[in-house]
């Protein structure tokens, strides 16, 4: 019989989550063999190919679909980069995005339950789970669909944008798209950045105008006009300089081209999601010591 060590328990551990002592037992049904003691553990344990809705998918791809008027982006994610350059992984996420677009659910719990490929997108979904053995989940999508044109723009699989604009020349919304890629603005005009960061801001810049010693009159006046003014201007898609041409504005460049920006979105993989680093070594030892003294 093969020798079934801690390492190797922490491994099937690492991939299925599954108890430690019921990875244990598959390993010695297995005699070792590492993919039949996975297999034992799903049949056993259910499709928990499927570490999965406990696992932390912070890394992945962003794909997007244009066709006329009607563009999607979808942020598609997995737990390591290294899934997330699978081929297998790469043509789902291309293919939700072109259903997203075709179909137009209501959220992602819609889009789940979407027909594909003779079964529904969360059944292809755990498949590939299952195939991968890692957790996978659609985060997120966004749909435009509108008379006026649409733009996508990835910048590799990680960052991706949708522009909805008007004008005759269709490089103009994928140069839009890319500058906002680069430049990240969080809103279109300066009028429309959220509350909470324009406080956040207020209250950074009150800090370090309060360092000054100036008096309070003073403070106030260079808080809310150069400094607020400025984060405005900076983080609003149509007061920032055009990343191709610094000496115009992303406004000034769709008025010279007879253009203009309706909205726009922009995902990057991961953003705001806070990432777990386990330490299964360390795990296993605590097991360990933990079964030897019962």
């Amino acid at each position: 019989m093969a020798a079934i060590t801690a390492s190797i328990v922490a491994e099937l551990r690492a991939k299925t989550d599954a108890p430690m002592m019921e990875c244990k037992k598959a390993l010695i049904e297995a005699d070792g063999d590492m993919a039949r003691a996975e297999e034992l553990l799903r049949v056993k344990l259910g499709n928990k190919a499927s570490k999965a809705a406990s696992r932390v998918t912070a890394e992945g791809i962003v794909t997007a679909h244009v066709e006329g008027g009607v563009g999607a982006l979808v942020e598609l994610n997995c737990e390591t980069d290294f899934v997330a350059k699978n081929d297998d992984f790469l043509a789902f996420g291309k293919t939700i995005a072109e259903l997203v677009a075709k179909s137009n659910p209501a959220d992602v719990t819609a889009l789940l339950t979407l027909p594909l490929k003779s079964s529904t997108v969360n059944a292809v979904r755990l498949a590939l789970l299952g195939k991968i053995g890692e957790n996978l989940s659609i985060r997120r999508f966004v749909r435009f669909e509108s008379a006026n044109k649409v733009a996508a723009y990835l910048h590799g699989t990680r960052i991706g944008v949708l522009v909805e604009f008007t004008g005759a020349d269709e490089q103009v919304g994928k140069n839009v798209a890319m500058h906002v890629a680069a430049m990240k603005p969080v809103s279109l005009s300066s009028d429309e950045v959220p509350a909470d960061l324009i406080a956040k801001e207020r209250s950074i810049a009150e800090q370090e105008a309060a360092e000054s010693g100036k008096p309070a009159e003073i403070v106030a006046k260079m808080v809310n006009g150069s400094s607020i003014q400025k984060y405005l201007k900076e983080v609003s898609l149509l007061n920032q300089p055009f990343v191709k041409n610094d000496k115009q504005t992303i406004e000034q460049y769709l008025k010279a081209n007879n253009a203009s920006v309706q909205k726009f979105s922009l995902f990057v993989v991961g953003e705001g999601i806070e990432k777990r680093v386990d330490d299964f070594a360390a795990e296993v030892a605590a097991q360990v010591a933990t079964a030897k003294q019962s």
